[in-house]
This record gives C-alpha cells, structure tokens and sequence, in this order.
C-alpha cells in the first residue's frame, strides 16, 4: 500500500500544470543593423524603379529615383540609385551611392552585391572578393546576392 501511495504521490507530482509567461521578442529594423531582408522586401515608393531597372530602362530608373529619394534617403534607394548610375555608365555616381547606402546599412545584402559588381567591372577584384567575404558572413547559408557577385567574380576576365 506504501508502495501505491508513492507512486500516486508520483505521478501526481507529474500532472501539475505549469504556466509558462508569453516571451516578448524584439523586433530589429534596419535602422538598428539588421540586414536587408533582400529582394522579397518590396517597399510599395520602389515598385515602379525595380520594374524599370528590370527592364533595363535605367534612364527612366533614374529619374524616378531622383523623386523617390527626396522623401525616402534610406539604403534601398541609395542602392538602386547606385545601381542605375552604373547602369548608364556613370560609374563614380553609382559608386558614390553604394557607399551611402553602405554607411547606413553595412549589411546591405544588394548594396554589397552590386558594387561588388562594380569593382570587377573596374578590375579592383581584391575589393570585389572584400564584398564577397561581408555576404558570406550575412548569409552563412548563401543567398541570390552572395550567388550573383560569386559568379561576377568567378567570370571576371583574368
């Protein structure tokens, strides 16, 4: 009889309910380091650029950022303004507007991408492979970013 009353004491001890309190996790904007969230994050001021930079209209790209950016100064547009000087050929601008997006975001994903880009189409391929390391760190299990600069440098003319 001790016996049973030890183990119903047992396996009372086992049904007790316990509460466990909501965890709170903290939401990390940009703003605080987080890296870009890539190309799934469409910010509605840019659809219109990314439409046209897809196209290949970089000139209409262009224009449409000069207005974007009076009212939006963060990295994604730095980013595609960048990227779009380059694409017309201005290649100091579309440097000049890496670095900004890369002084507010250093982890940008795209901003890494496409001036590491850049630095192989201007033979500076120790920059480029700088660019390549920072996404491998950002994206330890790979991305499209860390893909396209790899395969930029890879192809690059020895």
């Amino acid at each position: 009889m001790a016996r049973l009353l030890v183990r119903l004491a047992f396996a009372g001890a086992l049904a007790v309910t316990v509460t466990i309190p909501p965890i709170t996790i903290p939401i990390v904007t940009p703003a605080q380091g987080a890296s870009d969230p890539g190309p799934g994050d469409q910010s509605p001021y840019l659809t219109n650029a990314r439409a046209l930079i897809k196209a290949k209209k970089y000139d209409a790209a262009l224009a449409d950022l000069k207005v974007v950016v009076v009212a939006h100064q963060n990295a994604d547009v730095y980013t595609l303004l960048g990227h779009a000087y380059w694409k017309t050929g201005d290649r100091a601008n579309g440097m000049l507007y890496y670095n900004k997006a890369l002084e507010l975001m250093p982890t940008h994903r795209g901003a890494l991408e496409y001036q590491g880009e850049l630095y192989v189409a201007m033979g500076q391929m120790d920059k480029a492979r700088g660019n390549l390391a920072k996404l491998k760190t950002i994206c330890p299990f790979g991305c499209e970013e860390l893909s396209d600069l790899s395969e930029a440098i890879e192809h690059a003319p020895k």
